[in-house]
């Protein structure tokens, strides 16, 4: 077996900032599954991950004399995984945007080795946004691979069907009853122990991934992914959900990203689009200021364990960093630091003490627990967070 190691480019981790405070790239959710989870399902091995040192102790790399490094970023398809794992000791492959894989030593994988172009088309997460952009993509493929021999349970009769049965795919301890599944624009894939409350409208590409829950009268567009263990509600448009997180009730949200472990109150509504519609810029950790994105659609990229009361208004393309809880009427600010609290009336630091106190709250609903290494990471977190306050 192959000891493939996932790394994280430094360029490319301080640009997906703030997710990539918290994780290694290869878990960011883009499709139905994580980066990392597409790679073991295609290319067999044994896998561990290359990251920051502070990340580490959670996120271990298990180095040996030959190990196939490939970056986390990367999302795999037939070719390019066929590509890669032709690779011989001392070859690497490279593509438009810098290393995509090597095979070789780690002393190899330092100094680098001289690379052969892969022809191919790439896709790849560079910026948050990307997630959204590649997730249409990704769900279909990942539709593909995960229902593959596999036979969904029947539909139940109190559902509306519009489009291609073919393309909806019901997990069998998922419960879906009187939803309309429209399959026109792409399939609709609902995992285990998953449940589409009655009313609620899904139009794919859909995913619904395990423990998560659609509340009655949901409104879902394509290209959308609820991550596991999450709860909405209202009207979601092109949004990817991580997973653990919740948006339960009415608002709207679009072109969107959130992080694990957030909470949107009722009426919380996160614009995507401008009103004179010109070209959106969103807020650049490496640039330390807002640059141009080329978009005219983006919404709310959301930071790990933040929070919005309920009513909060986010303006277009906002970022919140990790741990931030904001409240308040008004459009709030386009960017908040982690670790922050407040509203347009003004913002003062979270103290870890309290941002604990609350994670493990949070954390214990789902059976989960924050642990040791967990808050020494959230410590090197709040180190770093503080070149990033404004």
């Amino acid at each position: 077996m192959k000891n493939i190691v996932l790394f994280d480019s430094p360029t490319t981790k301080i640009n997906l900032l703030p997710l990539s405070y918290t994780r290694p790239l290869c878990d960011l959710r883009v499709g139905i599954t994580t980066i990392r989870e597409k790679w073991e399902a295609l290319l067999p091995g044994v896998y561990s991950v290359l990251t920051d040192d502070y990340l580490s102790e959670k996120f271990k790399a298990e180095l040996t004399g030959d190990n196939l490094f490939i970056a986390g970023n990367v999302l795999p398809d037939s070719d390019l995984v066929k590509a890669v794992d032709e690779l011989r000791a001392g070859e690497a492959l490279s593509g438009e945007n810098g290393l995509i894989a090597l095979r070789g030593t780690v002393e190899q994988f330092k100094n680098g080795v001289s690379a052969q172009t892969y022809a191919g088309k790439v896709a790849e997460v560079k910026f948050l946004y990307d997630i959204f952009l590649l997730n249409d993509n990704a769900v279909r493929d990942d539709f593909k691979r995960l229902t593959s021999g596999k036979v969904s349970a029947p539909v139940d009769q109190s559902n509306t069907v519009i489009g291609d049965p073919s393309m909806i795919f019901i997990a069998p301890s998922a419960t879906v009853q009187g939803a309309m599944l429209n399959t026109t624009k792409g399939p609709v894939f609902i995992d285990e122990e998953a449940e589409v409350m009655e009313g609620s409208c899904l139009r794919g590409p859909v995913a619904v991934c395990r423990h998560s829950v659609v509340n009655m009268g949901t409104k879902i567009y394509g290209a959308t992914t609820i991550g596991p263990w999450c709860k909405v509600g209202g009207e979601l448009n092109n949004v990817v959900m991580i997973g653990y997180s919740n948006k339960a009730h009415d608002g709207f949200l679009g072109n969107a990203v959130i992080g694990e472990w957030c909470n949107l109150g009722a009426g919380c509504v996160a614009s995507n689009l401008k009103n004179d519609y010109t070209e959106i810029k969103l807020w650049n950790y490496a640039a330390h200021r807002f640059t141009k994105t080329g978009l005219q659609f983006c919404g709310l990229m959301m930071g790990d364990h933040s929070k919005a009361g309920i009513n909060t208004m986010f303006n277009t393309a906002t970022v919140l960093g990790v741990g931030v809880n904001v409240y308040g009427s008004g459009f709030q600010r386009n960017f908040l630091a982690s670790f922050s609290e407040g509203s347009r009336a003004g913002f003062t630091d979270v103290p870890l003490s309290k941002f604990f106190d609350i994670a493990r709250r949070v954390m214990a609903r789902r059976g989960c627990e924050l642990t040791a290494a967990d808050e020494r990471i959230f410590e090197h977190i709040n180190e770093m967070a503080h070149n990033y306050k404004v």
